[in-house]
């Protein structure tokens, strides 16, 4: 897990390094433009660098020689450091400076004369990205952080921020999975005869840019209850298309109701619409109702309710003009797929 997250946050960091690759574009939500990141690129963004920073700063005073720099920099094992006079921050000298003095023979000369006197600071409140896209505009190892009156409390470098990115990933990481654990074993944990788990969801009719919205979250709900993957697809598939019918044919809009236990999944959809004239003829794959213009969209093929009675373990419709329509749809976990239980109690049936 932990070379997985180095390979991700190295990649995020080096990503961002390069700003002439812009972020993908993307669609979001039918129609609202967004960026595509990824988590690390997203830590980095959210990250301060206060976050990441090395705080015990080793440092130098610009009237040290440059013998002195070499033996600071070979026994802390660093390349490179702030220069200091009176506490206040007068310049920084990198090892390719030692490298530069040594060349010309000036070991007894002092780091003032070799070193950057013009230093490009950091604020620790500042986001990680600040620094990043610093370390990529100047081409430079290590940036000191100061404060308010210009005091140095921190140096980072492009090794602290992976340092930082691990840190955050691996507690995101732990997190999730906590999350995951306790939500899978709801249903063991709470002591009743029967417990189920409701969820309501309510559709707005022709909302075409938001369709599909409740039935991502009842995805995401299954899956942090330990949903096995074939019994999460066939929920989504059903409430997809019960909800899609909603928008398309409502008037007023409807509710998914979603009743999870440990053994199945209930969706129930309601709608006001102008309801079913044959039930029948409506379960015929191909057949629609729908005006052209939504067809033209590219929904109301006439599948909707053909494939969810072909996914669902039970499917009962009542509907009748100017009453509107109910779908029960009733998808079986199955005896080893319980959901909300642990996989000792899944077993032991």
């Amino acid at each position: 897990m932990l070379s997985e997250l180095s390979v991700a946050a190295a990649e995020g960091v080096e990503l961002l390094e390069r700003p002439e690759e812009p972020a993908v574009e993307s669609k979001v939500g039918g129609g609202l433009s967004g960026r595509e990141l990824t988590k690390v690129q997203e830590l980095v963004y959210e990250l301060k660098i206060g976050e990441v920073m090395t705080r015990e700063v080793v440092t130098i005073g610009p009237e040290q020689t440059i013998a002195e720099l070499d033996e600071l920099l070979r026994v802390n094992g660093i390349a490179g450091v702030p220069v200091l006079a009176d506490g206040n921050l007068v310049g920084i000298v990198s090892v390719q400076d030692l490298i530069r003095a040594l060349k010309a023979g000036a070991l007894q000369e002092p780091v003032a004369r070799w070193m950057t006197a013009n230093v490009i600071t950091l604020r620790q409140d500042e986001s990680v990205i600040e620094a990043v896209r610093a370390f990529a505009r100047y081409r430079v190892g290590r940036l000191p952080v100061v404060d308010d009156e210009g005091r140095v409390v921190g140096i980072v470098t492009g090794g602290d921020i992976t340092r930082g990115l691990l840190r955050a990933l691996e507690l995101g990481y732990h997190a999730e999975e906590v999350s995951r654990y306790r939500a899978s074993h709801i249903f063991e944990d709470i002591e009743s005869d029967e417990t189920s788990l409701r969820l309501r969801y309510f559709i707005a009719p022709r909302d075409f840019a938001r369709g599909g919205e409740a039935s991502r979250k009842i995805k995401r709900a299954l899956q942090r209850l330990g949903g096995h993957p074939s019994l999460v697809r066939r929920v989504v598939i059903v409430a997809y298309e019960a909800e899609m019918n909603i928008v398309i044919h409502s008037d007023r809009g409807g509710e998914l109701l979603v009743e999870v236990n440990p053994e199945r999944v209930h969706v129930v959809a309601t709608d006001d619409g102008p309801g079913i004239e044959d039930v029948q003829l409506a379960m015929t794959p191909g057949f629609s109702t729908a005006p052209d213009w939504i067809k033209e969209m590219g929904f109301g093929a006439g599948m909707g309710l053909p494939n969810i009675q072909r996914w669902a373990d039970e499917f009962k419709i009542e509907s009748k003009p100017g009453w509107g329509t109910r779908l029960d749809i009733v998808v079986k976990a199955g005896r080893q797929r319980a959901l909300g239980r642990g996989p000792a109690e899944r077993n032991v049936r």
